[in-house]
């Protein structure tokens, strides 16, 4: 009992310590005085002498030291951000002067804000990432600093950690387990890490194993991060982030349980299988990482090991003999399936989570890994989604109207039209130009007219975020990631076609599943007919602009060459530069 009451002691004293630095590690300001540490130091000790009357486990010390810890650092950094803004945004300041002190005040909070995920590590790495994949969803600054910080700086968690979790889940060490097993991750993510190893028949094997301690501190650290939005909210009203925060409440348990996400890679492996099945070529060049069961549990994940080259490094595919074009079609067709086929979308495909390699057979295969955040949507969500892009594509304002009032978007239709294609209403709904609103132009004054819409209707799109069903937010991010892999391969294809014909499809198989008659099937191959023209359009006007950039045709073009006609996404909805057809 005394050496109980003896460590619990030396973590109440640690708990002290740390948070007697916090308010230096997210602001400027001096440490905290002997009585906020006394007070802390007290604090500590009385949530580490609250578990005498169980038997804690290590993880739930851990998690008893931690979360005074984390809420402490917490306010600080919220209380630091909330005191910058309102000291900053003064009434009297109008105009530019106001927009100039908002951006500093972002900046400011985006570094606060990271340094407070460096510091509490963890479910906070995940959330910081999570916010740098929200392009035009959140203010650029925050999304800018999380992304270049964020996404490759991840813990790592020491050999006797990973061997801890492996007896406390298998009963037995990694070396009873495997012929041989590397102690050094070969990678590691904000909830994992992953290890190579080799079963006794010979097999290689990736391991994934979760960081400790995530699943026990997961439902306290959401409820703090909720409960500091909810505060901050109520102070300045127009910070209405909560939707953020339920995203990540309904998805992070899921992310952290390893037997679902293996369910997800055998679903993703059987809907590809049918669609292949179905005629879709394609299907048989993607593929998903068989399952070790054995050695699988919450905490830890044994799949197939895949050798392949990242998905963007166009110097490995070079090597391969791969071409972007190739990789871009496949992530496209293999996406669009998803969203407008089986309604079963993989909405974590970032680049880190894609492979390309050499198939047995000699063809090229796009390998998908980390399963563990899916969204199924519903046959109705799916075809109103459809729809909604059928409505874009021919500039039907009365469809776009009346599918986004299926998604709770209202009177801000044309706001939610904006974010879809970060293209203004008047030229959504221009028939008079269908081609030439397609271009994209990824320019300095392209991104400055998203940021100036950003801060023009951040409440409304905030309003916005709030109320409209939960798989729209994930296929946002979703459609975000995908654009950024395609930027990353040059815009090689023409994605948006596969897109205009998925969800083209998607409406047909609805039509003729309630109306089989000769008359509709005639409709459906006039419609038909009148998408392929449009989208052969596009793609001259493509050509038209890549031939303009190889031989200098126009000279007003952006200097970083950036300056394109055609689609930045994999996929039709996206926040950023999708074109509105």
């Amino acid at each position: 009992m005394l050496a109980r009451l003896g460590s619990l002691a030396r973590i109440g004293a640690r708990i002290g310590a740390e948070v007697g630095t916090t308010r230096s590690a997210s602001s400027n300001t001096s440490p905290a005085s002997p009585l906020r540490r006394r007070l802390l130091w007290s604090l500590g000790i009385g949530s580490a002498a609250s578990l005498l009357v169980v038997q804690p486990s290590r993880e739930d010390l851990m998690v008893a030291y931690l979360t005074p810890v984390r809420l402490a650092r917490d306010v600080a950094c919220a209380a630091s951000i909330v005191a910058d803004y309102y000291t900053s945004l003064r009434p009297d300041l109008q105009g530019e002067a106001r927009e100039a002190a908002l951006r500093g005040c972002h900046q400011r909070g985006a570094q606060r804000l990271l340094q407070l995920c460096f510091a509490n590590g963890g479910i906070y790495t995940k959330l910081g990432q999570h916010v740098g994949q929200l392009d035009h969803l959140l203010p650029e600054e925050y999304v800018s600093t999380m992304r270049e910080h964020l996404l490759d700086r991840c813990p790592v968690s020491p050999p006797e950690e990973v061997r801890r979790i492996f007896l406390q889940d298998l009963g037995a060490p990694p070396e009873a387990l495997f012929a041989s097993f590397s102690e050094r991750p070969i990678a590691s993510a904000s909830l994992a890490q992953v290890h190579e190893a080799v079963d006794h028949s010979g097999r290689r094997l990736a391991v994934k194993v979760q960081h400790a301690g995530l699943r026990e501190s997961c439902a306290a650290d959401v409820a703090t991060v909720a409960a500091l939005v909810a505060t901050v909210r109520w102070i300045f009203p127009s910070f209405d982030y909560g939707w953020l925060v339920d995203e990540i409440r309904e998805n992070l348990p899921r992310e952290l349980n390893f037997l679902h996400e293996a369910a997800n890679a055998e679903r993703c492996r059987a809907n590809l299988e049918a669609s292949a099945r179905g005629g879709a070529k394609w299907a048989r060049q993607v593929h998903v990482p068989s399952i070790e069961y054995r050695t699988t549990t919450t905490r830890i994940l044994t799949m197939e090991f895949i050798d392949g080259a990242g998905v963007t490094d166009r110097a490995a595919l070079s090597r391969l003999g791969v071409s972007p074009r190739q990789v871009s079609l496949l992530v496209a067709e293999a996406f669009n399936d998803m969203i407008f086929r089986t309604g079963y979308v993989h909405c974590d495909p970032h680049a880190a989570n894609m492979l390309v390699r050499r198939a047995p057979n000699g063809a090229a295969q796009l390998v998908l890994l980390d399963h563990g955040l899916y969204k199924e949507i519903t046959d109705s969500f799916r075809l109103e989604y459809a729809g909604l892009w059928r409505s874009l594509i021919f500039a039907d304002a009365d469809g776009i109207r009346r599918h986004s009032a299926a998604m709770n978007a209202g009177d801000a239709y044309d706001v939610f039209a904006c974010i879809l294609t970060q293209r203004p209403w008047e030229q959504i709904v221009d028939t008079r130009s269908d081609t030439s609103r397609l271009a994209i132009e990824r320019s300095p004054e392209t991104r400055a007219a998203a940021a100036e819409f950003m801060a023009q209707y951040g409440r409304e799109i905030n309003d916005l975020l709030a109320r409209m069903p939960r798989p729209l937010l994930l296929l946002l991010k979703t459609n975000d990631c995908l654009r950024s892999v395609d930027h990353a391969l040059g815009n090689p294809v023409n994605t948006f076609a596969i897109t205009a014909r998925e969800c083209g499809a998607a409406l047909r198989r609805e039509q003729l599943r309630h109306h089989p008659g000769p008359l509709v099937r005639l409709g459906i191959a006039w419609e038909r007919v009148q998408v392929e023209a449009r989208m052969m359009a596009l793609s001259l006007l493509m050509w038209y602009g890549r031939m303009q950039a190889v031989l200098g045709w126009n000279r007003g073009a952006d200097a970083s060459g950036e300056t394109t006609a055609g689609v930045g996404s994999s996929t039709a909805p996206h926040t950023a530069e999708v074109a509105a057809a």
